[in-house]
């Protein structure tokens, strides 16, 4: 693969460091559903945007499948329609996975505006399951998380990228 000019050579993904991060939103995800007050209708969904990121950088270990099963991991918990998240999150993750490889020639801020699309996506397919299903709907502001999960973009590709960034030999002589 060709890459830009400045654009730096990453080590591979470490699995353990891929399924602890999604674990870890998972967790986040749940705290925020338990929280005070119930989830807000604004607050992001960390575990979607978890997903995307490794959809788009890892799409052979992280894809559909595993989409699927972290969508009914948040439906069971949350006790709502089981498989509205899971087919928010399925059909987001194929819509990363089908437009990776042209994501990742976009500069990490140009990438944020490129991923709001997948993000408002899911977030009226699961509005549309859960309102066929009998819910009500939340509230215009519940459009807004689309807007807070594409502004964290930038600062969740920068953190999970960290392992990867560090250089491969360690010496006394290398910047890094």
């Amino acid at each position: 693969m060709i890459m830009r000019q400045g654009q730096q050579l990453l080590l591979p993904a470490n699995p353990l460091f891929i399924w602890s991060s999604l674990l870890v939103s998972l967790l986040l995800n749940m705290l925020q559903n338990m929280g005070l007050f119930g989830r807000a209708a604004w607050t992001p969904d960390l575990l979607a945007l978890v997903l995307v990121f490794w959809s788009v950088h890892q799409p052979l270990r992280v894809g559909i499948g595993v989409a699927f099963v972290f969508g009914l991991f948040m439906d069971v918990h949350q006790g709502g329609l089981l498989g509205s998240h899971a087919l928010a999150y399925t059909v987001m993750s194929f819509l990363a996975i089908t437009i990776h490889r042209r994501l990742l020639w976009f500069s990490v801020p140009s990438q944020a505006a490129q991923v709001l699309p997948l993000f408002a996506v899911a977030q009226v397919l699961e509005l549309v399951a859960q309102l066929l299903g009998g819910g009500v709907f939340p509230g215009v502001s519940m459009f807004l998380a689309t807007v807070v999960q594409s502004l964290l973009w930038p600062l969740v590709s920068v953190l999970l990228l960290v392992p990867q960034r560090r250089a491969p030999d360690r010496d006394a002589n290398r910047p890094l």
